[in-house]
């Protein structure tokens, strides 16, 4: 390829990271430097061994040099060009590529399937009205815990892996020892509709693991102290059904209504800070910067086989160290789901007005969720796509395409490099970040896939649905 002369050969380029920090001084950069050169620089600079990372000039992504990344015409010889660059997960997790069981139990639908913290466990709610844990290392079923009379709508493990949270079409709450397969404590009574979602208090907030909060259809939110069973704070101000609840890091409660609104929530006093408006309709769902490194909390897929510890405060300052790291400015975004086909971007903690309005989707959103680098939005819609956006600016990337029928939940893994959807059309869709492209179509449930969780570190997909049947799958 000629370069023809009185076009520059080098560049004069800086690497700034994609928080906005400058590292080292501008450099003199030839222009045919490669992807890999472009690594053992940017690890020299920041003095570390052998990180991975992604390189972008003007957002667009260096693949092989610098030359096909940037447009020479538009370049001005005295400009120094930013190379942002973006550091990738240490460990690589492996695409699930078969179905290593379907592990039957449920006598009705599997309505919601979750992993522990550690991924050692995995817990399945359904319309059986019994919660089962189920044993990974057999893949077989390790308890049934009987007590709710209705629906298991949601299910939610405490941020220490200790206890798991039930709650039932009656309203009713109730705590299981995964151990043992009991009931821990008494049954929560309060709300007078079903609930609709349960989030803990997070580790690094309380490493006791006491607090509780529930949403309802009835309208209200409430905090449980799960060891008296009684409700410690009611927080009502929602004029309509409240249909998710997230516990966020810095002591905030946010939560979403079919009012269109969504409120936050101090959650020592249940104080309400502020009402995020702009939804026309509905808002079905919530997630947060934060999801990931909160619901693993001290745990780490790799850290933790090396050093493991049962000391709370050593637990609870890895598990801050690793929020602080994922959210450095302390700042945690949400971003919200509504019928009225859109989502907005926010930051709760200090604006009232949204960064960004989503818009593409042609149906209404069921499930968002932040990929665990929080670099990325994924969001599942009636309209059987999943659409990708930026996370800092809301701005769209790509539409993901190949499910036949409505779209229900989307799984990241560890590593944010793969993506899982799962859909009334009865399969799993494992989807390449890199590519953007499908990477393995899992086909296998006889019916509407409802449920689906990756566990934290990686190693099983864990399915249910319609069909009653839980399905493990891995690599």
């Amino acid at each position: 390829m000629d370069i023809s002369n009185d076009l520059p050969s080098c560049v004069q380029a800086r690497f700034k990271s994609d928080t906005g920090e400058e590292t080292g001084s501008p450099l003199d950069l030839p222009l045919t430097i490669n992807k890999d050169q472009l690594t053992l620089i940017c690890n020299a600079l920041l003095k570390e061994e052998d990180k991975q990372f992604l390189f972008f000039v003007k957002d667009t992504e260096i693949t092989s040099t610098l030359h096909e990344a940037l447009d020479l015409t538009k370049l001005n010889s005295e400009e120094v060009v930013d190379i942002i660059y973006q550091q990738q997960a240490v460990f690589k997790v492996r695409p699930v590529t078969r179905c290593t069981s379907s592990i039957p139990g449920h006598a009705e639908a599997v309505i919601s399937t979750c992993f522990s913290p550690s991924g050692n466990n995995l817990a399945s709610g359904s319309g059986d009205t019994t919660v089962r844990f189920w044993d990974l290392n057999t893949q077989t079923p390790l308890h049934v815990c009987k007590g709710h009379t209705n629906w298991v709508l949601c299910i939610s493990w405490s941020p220490d892996g200790s206890k798991l949270a039930s709650a039932c079409k009656q309203g009713r709450i109730m705590l299981w020892d995964p151990i043992t397969g009991n009931q821990i404590g008494k049954t929560m009574m309060g709300h007078k509709q079903w609930v609709t979602a349960l989030t803990w208090e997070p580790y690094i907030r309380n490493p006791e693991c006491r607090k509780l909060a529930s949403s309802s259809k009835d309208g209200d939110v409430r905090i449980w102290d799960t060891v008296t069973g009684h409700t410690v704070l009611s927080l009502t101000g929602h004029s309509k059904a409240v249909t998710c609840v997230k516990w966020g890091g810095t002591g905030l409660i946010y939560t979403s209504s079919q009012d269109r609104t969504i409120k936050v929530w101090r959650a020592d006093d249940g104080i309400l800070c502020r009402t995020l408006e702009g939804h026309a309709h509905w808002v079905n769902t919530l997630a947060l910067s934060t999801d990931y490194v909160l619901r693993t909390g001290p745990f780490h897929p790799i850290l933790d086989r090396l050093d493991s510890t049962n000391d709370r405060t050593i637990l609870q300052q890895r598990a801050l160290q690793r929020y602080e790291e994922t959210c450095h400015k302390g700042e945690e975004r949400l971003v919200s789901g509504s019928d009225d086909f859109t989502l907005f971007l926010w930051l709760p903690e200090k604006e009232k007005r949204p960064l960004a309005r989503m818009t593409g989707h042609q149906q209404l959103i069921n499930d968002v969720k932040f990929s665990p680098d929080t670099r990325i939005i994924a969001s599942a819609s009636f309209d059987k796509s999943v659409k990708l956006w930026e996370s800092t600016t809301g701005k769209f990337i790509t539409t993901l395409r190949g499910h036949v029928q409505a779209v229900y939940m989307v799984a990241w893994s560890a590593d944010s490099r793969l993506l899982l959807s799962s859909s009334a059309d009865s399969t799993l869709k494992v989807w390449n970040l890199k590519t953007k492209k499908l990477e393995l179509d899992l086909p296998g449930h006889a019916d509407e896939v409802y449920a689906v969780d990756w566990s934290p570190d990686g190693s099983y997909v864990a399915s249910g649905g319609k069909d009653k049947v839980l399905k493990l799958w891995q690599h």
